[in-house]
């Protein structure tokens, strides 16, 4: 049964601020699950896919990481944000959003649409966010709409965004704003620079990449009912991972 599967988790932390998507700001708990079917080129927690993170991985069951995330964040939240990785491969995580609602605690997840599981609609905050061009991944478009009319058929509200770091990802923003037409979209500047530990250095350079998403869109017929966003951790903390 599903419900007996354990959780393959690397790091419970927080609380902190939602850095990415709809739920920008909030405060929350984050839960990063191992695994994902992306190999994104840019991505920000290849530690979570490529090997490198395998001794940080701990089997835990629905009810430990509840009480692990009771323990490090103390009476201080009431929002998890279960991260990845992409948690969309564990049919497992039910349970545990089931123990975190019976808690009074909200979810978020963000997933790259690539898998549908059922327990999307309990979600309270839920983002898909299929990748562009830059990173190196292709978008199964059949597989996305098929995730987007299960959740609309659910009544539950969700949100799209898209990373843009080109123009080239700005042309895949367009395309997949028009072929979701009502749902919330959200662009996001990306960040190619993963390297550089030093918040202070970073901040010019994710300025600069925010304006040019700003000029962009502000300019563009296509783009008129969009929130453009940058990803917030990164301008506090820099590319420091637990924050």
């Amino acid at each position: 049964m599903a419900s007996a599967r354990k959780i393959p988790v690397m790091e419970v932390f927080g609380p902190t601020v939602q850095g990415e998507g709809m739920v920008i700001g909030r405060k929350t708990m984050f839960v990063r699950t191992a695994g994902c079917d992306y190999q994104c080129v840019w991505c920000d927690s290849a530690f979570t896919w490529d090997g490198s993170g395998k001794g940080d991985i701990r089997l835990l069951s629905a009810l430990e990481v509840v009480e692990e995330l009771e323990r490090v964040g103390g009476k201080f939240f009431d929002h998890v944000t279960i991260s990845g990785g992409n948690p969309a491969l564990l049919p497992q995580l039910g349970e545990f959003i089931s123990l975190l609602h019976e808690r009074g605690i909200a979810v978020a997840l963000e997933t790259q649409g690539s898998r549908w599981q059922p327990w999307f609609t309990d979600i309270d905050d839920l983002t898909l966010s299929p990748k562009p061009p830059s990173s190196g991944m292709t978008t199964d478009w059949d597989v996305l709409d098929d995730v987007v009319a299960k959740l609309r058929e659910g009544g539950r509200s969700f949100c799209i965004k898209t990373v843009v770091f080109d123009e080239r990802d700005l042309d895949y923003a367009r395309i997949t704003h028009a072929r979701y037409p009502g749902i919330p979209f959200y662009l996001q500047a990306g960040n190619a620079n993963l390297t550089e530990m030093e918040p202070r250095l970073m901040l010019p350079y994710l300025l600069e990449r925010y304006e040019w998403l700003i000029e962009k869109t502000m300019a563009d017929e296509e783009l008129r009912r969009v929130h453009v966003l940058p990803q917030l951790h990164t301008w506090v903390w820099g590319n420091k991972k637990g924050v």
